[in-house]
């Protein structure tokens, strides 16, 4: 599909209620307001497709943001362009589709050290949003690289940007099931740190407690085993 239809295909999925919704849960640019089964359809037609996904993301249209995060090759971004993406985004939802796809790029590690140093909130709230990806998902890494991170939320989380504040919580969680070793730390961080307050906005979305969430995926992974 070419640029033009794809953008077509998805204006003509657009409701008013979504873009309602997303505007709610912080969705600052332009929009269509297509769920994200009616992306994925478009996505599974395309496949993969970086050429398009990056007409698509600088497009600077929500929707089309969203359908990029789907179809981009990570090996192919360049760390300009990553560069340029972050200072652009606003709101957590695309700063999170972009956190996703960064993630899976070669600049994972470089970007996040940069990001969860920013005064900026979304840049912020990127990079904590990368770490909480890497510490999922990168096995290789020692516990030692996560701990100063452990002491950085404690003494930062509360006086911490509204959304850092909410990815900082996340990055905790993260870390308090990565393994053995950064477990009795994460929880002694969380105990101490007690009650994250986050302003959602007009939702009814939480930040969750994280020694509670700790204990339920930890629980939901025992029951898979």
């Amino acid at each position: 599909m070419q640029f033009d239809d794809v953008m077509q295909a998805l204006e003509a999925n657009g409701t008013e209620q979504n873009r309602k919704i997303y505007k709610r849960h912080g969705v600052e640019e332009a929009l269509f307001g297509v769920s994200t089964a009616n992306v994925k359809v478009l996505q599974k037609k395309i496949k993969k497709d970086h050429a398009l996904a990056v007409q698509l993301w600088e497009s600077g249209n929500y929707d089309a943001r969203v359908l990029a995060s789907m179809i981009i090759d990570p090996a192919q971004i360049t760390e300009a362009q990553i560069d340029r993406w972050i200072g652009e985004v606003k709101g957590y939802p695309t700063t999170d589709y972009l956190a996703g796809i960064v993630a899976k790029t070669p600049f994972a590690l470089k970007k996040m050290a940069a990001w969860t140093q920013s005064d900026d909130e979304w840049i912020g709230y990127a990079g904590w949003g990368l770490l909480s990806r890497i510490a999922y998902d990168d096995t290789a890494l020692p516990d030692s690289f996560f701990e100063p991170y452990l002491h950085r939320i404690e003494a930062e989380i509360h006086t911490a940007k509204n959304r850092v504040r909410h990815g900082m919580n996340g990055v905790l969680i993260a870390l308090g099931v990565r393994s053995d070793g950064l477990r009795p730390q994460a929880e002694g961080v969380a105990g101490r740190v007690g009650k994250v307050v986050v302003d959602h906005g007009q939702t009814d979305c939480v930040t969750p407690d994280a020694l509670q969430y700790m204990r339920k995926i930890r629980d939901h992974r025992e029951k898979k085993a």
